[in-house]
């Protein structure tokens, strides 16, 4: 497979590019690299995050320069924001650089969605090379504005070749989805697995470290700190059961936590930890009883925290998100416990579960660790979205040769 994409130029347009945090951003850094690594010449496109080269920085923080730079072998083109309106980009150098990516030869273009920004800018295109859009999630909590941008998504997916869902599990619910089903395809995410599964000395510190300034039992929960990700229920899910609530992630929602914690008596069980760099965050997993995955909304599509938390051999607390990839990357009973949207009860009882029951947790973390080996690594993840893309070139090349319009009829 990848002698036969050797040479493909894909380029990939996204939200941001780590290190700006978030599960997009994390699979489309780890996706670029890995079809770079089978042979095919990726370059990335997206809003930069950072207002300085210089700046670390994992959360958007106001006007930012465009810069270009080399992920290794990938090409990474960081465009300035001056503001945002209505959770709309303003990016004035956006239609130059996206035209410049698409002179330097692309193949295929690969849209990561949400992302009205580069939704309307590649609307406004009269031609694109065949297009292939992964679609994260659905547009939930924003009522107005997506109703009122949907109609602009629609005419986008219309025109692409193939749409990538990353769970089958979250196409029934998608209306999007399913109005364009013939051309949707699963790929399941996935993650570079050998961090976990063989950690460096660097993480195995960490872990040492986190143990003993944490204790046991200690809970974990990953990722930015937003309305989806079930922080409060967290929160009051401590109030009942023993332990430690280690909290990495940064975000919009972290002082409310904060003062959350402290109402419910629980603020001496909270460590915020913020921003983890890998190693620190590979302990942590070790370190961890189980992942704390309390989501309550489809805006939630799959968690890649789950993954990292799996290939670590720890069970994951899970929540039944209807039509969300979720409960299906960890298995109830399989990999982990599966507990109802919002019920903080429920998860005190499965983490108390955990502690009480003989083997439980090594149970579920080995089955946790099988799963994420056989079916979550990004190799396959790679492997299969190129197959996508030649069923996509496929599809474009029979279109030419019929003389059809470039857009597929849907």
């Amino acid at each position: 497979m990848s002698q036969a994409f050797a040479g493909l130029r894909v380029l990939h347009l996204g939200k941001f590019y780590p290190p700006a945090s978030g599960g997009m951003e994390a699979h489309v850094q780890t996706l670029a690299r890995a079809q770079a690594a089978l042979g095919a010449r990726v370059q990335v496109l997206c809003i930069n995050h950072a207002a300085s080269e210089s700046r670390t920085s994992h959360e958007f923080h106001g006007r930012s320069p465009t810069r270009e730079e080399w992920d290794g072998p990938v090409r990474v083109i960081r465009v300035g924001r001056w503001a945002s309106v209505l959770r709309m980009d303003v990016m004035p150098e956006l239609p130059r650089e996206l035209v410049r990516a698409l002179a330097r030869g692309v193949d295929v273009v690969h849209l990561h969605t949400p992302n009205p920004t580069l939704v309307l800018a590649l609307d406004s295109l009269p031609w694109l090379p065949p297009l292939v859009i992964t679609h994260h999630s659905d547009v939930i909590r924003q009522r107005v504005a997506g109703a009122l941008f949907r109609p602009f998504e629609a005419l986008l997916y219309a025109r692409a070749r193939r749409l990538i869902a990353t769970s089958s599990a979250y196409v029934p619910g998608s209306a999007l989805l399913r109005r364009f089903r013939h051309k949707v395809s699963a790929v399941p995410l996935g993650i570079e697995l050998a961090p976990f599964l063989t950690p460096s000395p660097a993480a195995l510190a960490a872990e040492a470290r986190w143990r003993a300034e944490q204790g046991s039992p200690l809970w974990l929960m990953v990722g930015r700190l937003v309305y989806y990700k079930g922080l409060f229920t967290a929160l009051e899910a401590l109030t009942r059961v023993s332990g430690q609530l280690l909290v990495a992630g940064v975000g919009p929602l972290e002082q409310e936590g904060r003062e959350r914690a402290r109402a419910l008596g629980v603020e001496g069980q909270v460590t915020w930890a913020g921003y983890l760099p890998p190693d620190e965050l590979a302990g942590a997993y070790r370190a961890a009883t189980a992942l704390w995955f309390p989501s309550n909304a489809r805006s939630e599509a799959y968690g890649l925290s789950q993954i990292e938390a799996m290939a670590s051999a720890r069970p994951v607390i899970n929540t039944a998100i209807p039509h969300s990839g979720v409960p299906w990357v960890s298995l109830h009973e399989e990999t982990g416990l599966t507990v109802p949207v919002g019920d903080a009860d429920a998860l005190a009882r499965a983490a108390r579960r955990l502690l009480e029951e003989p083997g439980l947790a090594e149970r579920l973390g080995q089955g946790a660790r099988a799963r994420a080996v056989a079916g979550f690594g990004h190799e396959a993840m790679a492997m299969r979205s190129l197959a996508v893309y030649a069923e996509a070139l496929r599809v474009a090349s029979e279109a030419h040769s019929r003389g059809t319009p470039v857009e597929e009829k849907s």
